[in-house]
């Protein structure tokens, strides 16, 4: 008798947790379209362009997740969001997920109840001041005004640095990226303190970029990545899954030009995987097997991605250092699909 209870209760536990765990992905799908959190403007990351058109390095993210779903790129709402207000839009349900340079720590995984879901991009805190002050090192920065956004990891980061090297800071702070690159521009503030790839966007919008100089400390670690809600594993899943299946394309050379090709000839066993000539991982996720197929074709791997968005022959001119693959010396690395 007692095993039929406790039976009953896994079988009802289990439906509970079915339940809440496709909630997001379902909704997505009603609605028929990704509601994406993204910064109010990055250049690189996400900005708009001249047309009103959103382009950069996160946003390929969330065309990549709408194609993994519906197939179509476009299948993207954007919702821009200040580093004031983005945990609260993601809880509240006025984002499915968070592209928005936002940074993987224990606080914001634990206390604010999100699930990061991998790492997009690994970064760092940087210091950036105008060419004419004559700064070589943020260790000459003593009695300096910095900028420095609320409601992020700099906040922290930035006192620390500036104790453990015995230093002294005016902070002045901002509600966003849009305000902190205004004042800084007009010389309400000496230094502008963010995650490095965030200043090299922020210096390349700039009239003269070489009127400004971004230091050479880092003084943090800033694991960017894709963030969702807690209680939702289903989606937590296919968000992880979609930003895997495209390093795992870069490492298998999988691109937007020979994807199709490479599903046709069925030669390669793990690339079959990939692009969902066999083993129904799609169905896993609740999406259609050949979801990475899709998204590799529209959109490019992560080195596709990376080279167009941010890379060296962009205005941002970033290199791939610690985001190339763990095959060329960085240290992206995607779980197997099998």
């Amino acid at each position: 008798m007692k095993r039929s209870i406790f039976a009953c209760a896994a079988v009802a536990l289990t439906m509970t947790g079915g339940a809440l765990a496709a909630q997001t992905l379902d909704a997505v799908k009603e609605r028929g379209e990704l509601n994406c959190g993204i910064t109010e403007g990055t250049l690189g990351f996400s900005a708009r362009d001249a047309n009103g058109v959103h382009q950069g390095f996160d946003v390929e993210f969330c065309r990549a997740l709408a194609v993994a779903i519906f197939n179509d790129a476009d299948a993207v709402n954007y919702v821009e969001l200040s580093s004031a207000n983005r945990f609260t839009a993601l809880t509240a349900g006025n984002a499915d997920v968070l592209y928005r340079t936002t940074t993987w720590t224990l606080t914001r995984d634990v206390d604010l109840k999100t699930n990061f879901v991998g790492v997009n991009y690994y970064d760092g805190q940087a210091f950036m001041v105008p060419a004419e002050l004559g700064v070589s090192s943020a260790l000459e920065l003593d009695g300096a005004t910095v900028c420095i956004e609320v409601g992020t990891t700099t906040e922290l980061n930035l006192a620390d640095y500036f104790r453990a090297n015995g230093m002294e800071y005016q902070p002045l702070p901002v509600g966003g990226t849009t305000e902190a690159k205004a004042l800084f521009e007009e010389g309400a503030c000496d230094v502008y303190t963010t995650d490095g790839s965030a200043l090299a966007g922020v210096k390349a919008s700039f009239p003269d970029p070489s009127a400004y100089v971004i230091l050479p400390e880092v003084a943090s670690k800033e694991p960017l990545g894709p963030a969702v809600r807690h209680g939702d594993e289903q989606w937590a899943d296919v968000v992880r899954w979609v930003q895997n299946a495209l390093i795992e394309a870069e490492e298998y050379d999988i691109t937007s030009e020979n994807a199709a090709q490479l599903a046709e000839s069925g030669s390669i066993p793990a690339v079959n995987r990939i692009l969902g000539v066999e083993g129904g991982l799609g169905e896993m996720l609740g999406l259609e097997n050949d979801f990475a197929l899709n998204m590799i074709t529209k959109v490019g791997n992560y080195g596709e991605i990376f080279a167009r968005t941010i890379g060296e022959s962009t205005p941002i001119g970033l290199p791939r250092g610690l985001n190339a693959l763990y095959t060329e010396g960085g240290i992206q690395y995607a779980p197997p699909f099998r």
